[in-house]
C-alpha cells in the first residue's frame, strides 16, 4: 500500500465567497466547483479543497460548523506576497517576520477565520 498525497478540505459557511477570497484576493485557482457546495483551489501544483456546511458537517456529525484550520502556503518572496495581498484588500494578522527556524513569513485569515501562512524558505 502507498498513500501518495493528502488533500486539505477547510469548512464554510459561504462557497461563493471563500472561492472568490481565494481567487481574486489571494490570486489561486479554482480547480473545480460541484454543484453548490463543493470546490477545489490551486495552490501551484498542490490543491485544497472548500465543502459548504450549515449548523454540523451533514457528512460527520459530531464536527460544528467553520472550524479553525491554519494553512501553509510557499511562497518566493514573503514582502512581495504581503504587499499584493495588502493591495487587494487584505489585512495581515501577523506582519513579514524571521522565525527562528529559517524563514520569513506573515499570516492572515480568509473570509471564514481560517490561518494562512505565507511561507518564504531562505
Amino acid at each position: 500500500m502507498r498513500i501518495s498525497g493528502a488533500i486539505p478540505q477547510l469548512r464554510t459557511t459561504n462557497l461563493s465567497e471563500s472561492i472568490r477570497f481565494y481567487t481574486t484576493k489571494v490570486g489561486l485557482t479554482l480547480e473545480f466547483q460541484y454543484q453548490d457546495f463543493y470546490a477545489g483551489i490551486r495552490a501551484g501544483s498542490q490543491v485544497f479543497h472548500l465543502k459548504l456546511v450549515d449548523e454540523k458537517d451533514p457528512s460527520i456529525e459530531f464536527v460544528d460548523k467553520g472550524g479553525h484550520f491554519h494553512l501553509y502556503f510557499e511562497t518566493d518572496d514573503a514582502a512581495a506576497t504581503a504587499d499584493a495581498l495588502k493591495r487587494n484588500g487584505i489585512r495581515l494578522v501577523k506582519d513579514v517576520h524571521e522565525t527562528p527556524w529559517g524563514t520569513r513569513e506573515f499570516v492572515i485569515e480568509d473570509d471564514q477565520g481560517h490561518t494562512l501562512y505565507f511561507d518564504e524558505k531562505r
